[in-house]
């Protein structure tokens, strides 16, 4: 099955001349087989060890490409959320499953058997718990690191409904990046997000930044989704006030009918200029691309800046 055959979409014209109008995927959004073998045990690792990821469960397009690297964003707490987000495809659950006990060992496993050096562990919402999960998430952390000590972990949590008191759990386990998506524009906020908010996700990044400064805080957006190009820039100066240390900026693709359909295709120039504006703006590491998203290729990070990052020792 193509990415075509995933995605139903049919992008407008805009002015800027960034969008294809066909209603077909442009050529930078096509993408060659990976190679099977290692896909397939990926696939093994995951099965086996019944985790899930976010790669499956959100119909991420860089699917294949990183199963065939052996590498996977682990999804923690189940794969049912108690948020429906227009642009998310993870399965909606005003009451979820009871939390797995035995997730965090599970977990631990499967990234051993995968080999990581670098591991990133994201989760569903969970307003139906008081702490938002983040207990659990910390347990699943320590399992991670008791099985691979030398191993670099990134967090890429909820808003904690504003639970500044369960963010702390987080904060104090110290992963080694602190990752929260504010995912688009303040004024688009309000049609994709089924519960957080722009400023909301603000004031968690700055908070973390302010707690641990040496503590690496990252954050992402998507575009295509109407957004203005004066929008995106002032997105970026609010990421870059809240000292984020890391943004990612990708191409938002339509994962089912029933979720938003994509306004705009943007064109690769876009985001080099996009990536160019952020770090004038003074954000250190920008990565910007169609097929950038909040965990893609995160390991590439923390090679390059080895030296700035001090692993925890727990």
């Amino acid at each position: 099955m193509s990415l075509r055959d995933n995605f139903d979409t049919r992008p407008k014209v805009s002015e800027a001349g960034a969008v294809v109008s066909s209603g077909r995927f442009p050529k930078w959004l096509h993408r060659p087989l990976p190679v099977l073998r290692p896909l397939s045990e990926t696939h093994g690792v995951i099965n086996s060890n019944r985790v899930h990821t976010v790669c499956e469960e959100a119909k991420c397009p860089n699917l294949l490409e990183c199963y065939s690297k052996k590498t996977a964003t682990f999804l923690v707490m189940g794969k049912e959320c108690t948020r429906n987000c227009g642009f998310c495809d993870i399965d909606f659950a005003k009451e979820p499953k009871a939390l797995d006990g035995n997730e965090p060992e599970r977990v631990a496993e499967s990234a051993y058997e995968l080999g990581l050096r670098h591991v990133v562990i994201t989760m569903v919402a969970r307003d139906d718990l008081p702490d938002g999960g983040a207990k659990h998430l910390v347990e699943v952390l320590q399992a991670v690191r008791k099985r691979l000590p030398a191993i670099t972990v990134e967090t890429l949590t909820s808003d904690f409904a504003g639970n500044f008191s369960a963010l702390d759990l987080i904060i104090e386990e110290a992963p080694e990046i602190f990752n929260h998506n504010i995912e688009t524009v303040r004024r688009i906020t309000p049609q994709i997000r089924h519960k957080a908010t722009y400023d909301r996700s603000l004031s968690l990044l700055s908070y973390v930044k302010k707690q641990k400064s040496k503590q690496l805080v990252k954050s992402g957006i998507m575009i295509g989704l109407g957004e203005t190009k004066e929008e995106v820039t002032q997105t970026l100066q609010d990421l870059a006030e809240a000292q984020c240390d890391i943004v990612t900026i990708g191409q938002y693709l339509q994962a089912s009918r029933k979720k938003l359909t994509v306004k705009e295709f943007i064109h690769p120039d876009v985001f080099l200029e996009y990536e160019q504006i952020g770090k004038s703006l003074g954000i250190p590491n920008l990565y910007a691309g169609p097929f950038v998203r909040s965990s893609y290729n995160s390991h590439l990070f923390v090679e390059k800046n080895n030296e700035k990052i001090v692993i925890n020792s727990h």
